[in-house]
């Protein structure tokens, strides 16, 4: 008899937990997830996926503009150049984890694709919500920030292609803005366009060399690169998705410091439209 009520009891619990797991949100092309769906799940961080099984193309026709629509890249792993404790080896990617919760993707990036002469594709970045800010937090207890952007993104493929295949590799360069913004103001309350110029409990040594580079702000502008690779291709729907690669610097606090150089690695999905007159 105790046998008997611990496998009721056993069965009880796996019934109880397959419930639960079936009442899990899920959206449907006709019903999507409501916000108090959404809304502290880690959701709305997650880009699109495109089915595993679509190996399509879709064809590239010269003297049409084609738009890439709702870009979005959600990066899944973090790595920060650092020195090594050998002098003889170089400097090497070290894994980090991020600080940021729920707000690294980057989505509703839009942007033109073209044919070039030569058969290759040409991916130019228009607009959208392409930069989030966010912060990694490297083994030894350094908090590296940096400003993940696409900004200005022009990416070319291969030659020869004519269409976006799963074989399609993107791989372009582009701008990224300062993490920190001009109206910035340090703990000594010196910015780049507001606050003091120096700090005000040493003007007689503002100027000096020593302090100079912590009392001129400066809002620099860095420059990246990404490789987008296209593995999954639905042709009737003209969704893509697959992995990216991206390197950039990070952030220089006002130009007071060296950059880090980042890498980062995740997934994409975007939706190709077409139409559109050159």
């Amino acid at each position: 008899m105790r046998y008997r009520a611990l496998l009721a009891a056993f069965f009880a619990l796996c019934l109880g937990v397959l419930t639960a797991c079936s009442e899990a949100p899920s959206a449907t092309s006709d019903i999507p997830l409501t916000y108090d769906q959404i809304r502290n799940t880690g959701l709305a961080n997650s880009c699109p996926q495109v089915d595993e099984t679509r190996r399509g193309q879709i064809a590239i026709e010269d003297g049409t503009t084609y738009k890439l629509v709702d870009l979005c890249l959600e990066p899944t792993s973090f790595f920060v150049k650092q020195e090594t404790n050998n002098k003889r080896k170089e400097a090497e990617f070290v894994a980090g984890k991020s600080l940021t919760r729920y707000t690294t993707s980057i989505e509703q990036v839009s942007g033109d694709i073209s044919l070039k002469p030569d058969g290759s594709l040409l991916f130019d970045e228009k607009l959208g919500m392409d930069f989030q800010p966010i912060t990694v937090l490297l083994p030894g207890g350094d908090q590296i920030p940096f400003l993940f952007t696409i900004k200005g993104l022009k990416a070319t493929s291969q030659a020869g292609l004519n269409a976006v295949t799963p074989a399609t590799d993107f791989e372009g360069s582009f701008r990224v803005p300062s993490y920190r913004t001009s109206n910035f103001l340090d703990p000594k309350a010196r910015g780049l366009t507001t606050g003091y110029d120096n700090a005000v409990a040493l003007p007689a040594r503002a100027d000096g060399a020593d302090l100079a580079r912590e009392n001129v702000k400066a809002f620099d502008v860095g420059q990246g690169t990404i490789s987008l690779q296209v593995s999954k291709v639905d042709s009737n729907t003209g969704e893509i998705g697959g992995t990216f690669i991206s390197e950039q610097p990070s952030d220089t606090d006002m130009g007071t410091a060296a950059a880090d150089d980042v890498r980062l690695q995740g997934v994409f999905y975007g939706r190709i439209e077409t139409g559109f007159d050159a």
